[in-house]
């Protein structure tokens, strides 16, 4: 893929950040709690900025939720938040004017709910200093008709991955957020059609990051790719599936064996292919590193896809590997979602929390994000048993 190299400006920044609030460093290009970019961009790098607008009513664009650090350019700035010790102002500089206690960055823990079947959470963890996966999601009101769940994990030893993942991720969804064409209607020209319009939100993604990436950096912002389309087919709901790098997709039936539905790019699967026994891959210290990524530096943008085919009820879910590092086997994740459900009932944004709680518990050593979609029944809601305190307690507990 052709890369646009056309310099771009940037002129100062003002603090606080004209969108969010948060404090922003004098020689700042994006504000790091909220993304939004501060200066001018050349006419092509407009075009892959993924801070757009929400369509029309009557665009025939299904809506998507954001966070409210993630409005529009034009819209207003949300309202100062309050303190969770003592109900106090937050002041500018992230500390509550009342009590003093330090609140957390929103880009720290942030979720999205864009249907009542579909729910993602993305946090920062307890070890790391910053948040850098991202996610956005799209889906229709019905539930099964159709989402799009998108999860992208900034590389944290490369500049402003955290701004670029969030930018990435908005781009790619909105590149999906209408329905696919279906071709000429027979079964290959449905799949050609599925495959570009997901390597079109790949390159989209690529552009995004690009966008947020300064020319000059020797050291350019990256991120891995992973992003699900469900779709009715005539033969009933269908999962596409495309990613690069180690964040992952899976599919977990009520009844039946689970599937993960990514392949890794990393050193792992790498020594596997060459024939390494399974542990002995994945017990190599670089086990992790991966071999494909989005970026100014990546030599290959073209995503892994695979369809997987619908048949019963069940869990869709997308996550970095902030989740299933702690349960490498696809029957240990498994496992952990059933006890979640169990314990979170059947809501999804409770279902995707309790899965993010639980990976802090484990030590929550990097950044972790889980989107869900439902698929089929509901499952009965009882009674939730996973909560947002829990992850800031565990989090304060080792700061």
């Amino acid at each position: 893929m052709s890369e646009d190299t056309t310099p771009v400006t940037y002129t100062p920044a003002s603090s606080p950040c004209p969108t969010c609030g948060e404090p922003i460093a004098p020689d700042a290009n994006f504000c790091e709690s909220c993304g939004t970019q501060l200066g001018d961009v050349t006419e092509a790098d407009a075009q892959a900025d993924a801070r757009a607008a929400q369509p029309s009513p009557d665009s025939g664009v299904l809506p998507i939720s954001l966070p409210t650090f993630m409005l529009a350019d034009n819209a207003s700035a949300p309202p100062r938040r309050t303190c969770t010790e003592c109900g106090g102002t937050i002041g500018p500089d992230l500390y509550c004017e009342q009590c003093g206690t330090k609140a957390p960055s929103e880009r720290d823990h942030f979720r999205e709910v864009p249907a009542s079947w579909v729910a993602g959470v993305c946090d920062r963890g307890v070890r790391r200093r910053r948040n850098e996966d991202a996610l956005a999601l799209v889906a229709s009101e019905t539930p099964g008709e159709r989402c799009v769940l998108i999860v992208m994990d900034g590389v944290s030893s490369s500049t402003d991955s955290d701004v670029a993942s969030l930018a990435g991720a908005r781009a790619a969804r909105d590149r999906l957020a209408t329905s696919i064409p279906r071709g000429l209607g027979t079964p290959e020209s449905r799949e050609s059609a599925v495959h570009q319009a997901i390597t079109d939100a790949a390159e989209a993604a690529q552009a995004a990051i690009v966008a947020h990436t300064e020319s000059a950096s020797a050291n350019p912002a990256s991120a891995t790719f992973t992003c699900v389309v469900l779709e009715s087919e005539p033969e009933g709901p269908v999962a596409w599936v495309g990613n690069l790098g180690d964040s992952r997709a899976y599919w977990f039936p009520d009844v039946g064996e689970p599937l993960q539905l990514t392949r890794d790019d990393s050193a792992a699967e790498a020594l596997i292919d060459a024939g390494a026994p399974r542990e002995v891959a994945y017990g190599d210290h670089q086990s992790h590193a991966i071999t494909a990524w989005l970026g100014r530096d990546s030599e290959d943008t073209q995503p892994r896809i695979r369809r997987h085919q619908i048949t019963e009820d069940g869990w869709l879910l997308a996550c970095s590997d902030g989740l299933w590092n702690y349960a490498v086997e696809v029957g240990d994740l498994a496992a952990a979602l059933r006890a979640t459900v169990a314990e979170a009932g059947g809501d999804p944004e409770a279902v995707a929390l309790g899965l993010v709680t639980w990976a802090c518990e484990q030590g929550g050593h990097d950044n972790v994000t889980v989107a869900v979609a439902r698929v089929g029944a509901p499952v009965v809601v009882g009674e939730t048993g996973a909560d947002e305190e829990n992850v800031t307690d565990e989090r304060a507990s080792e700061e």
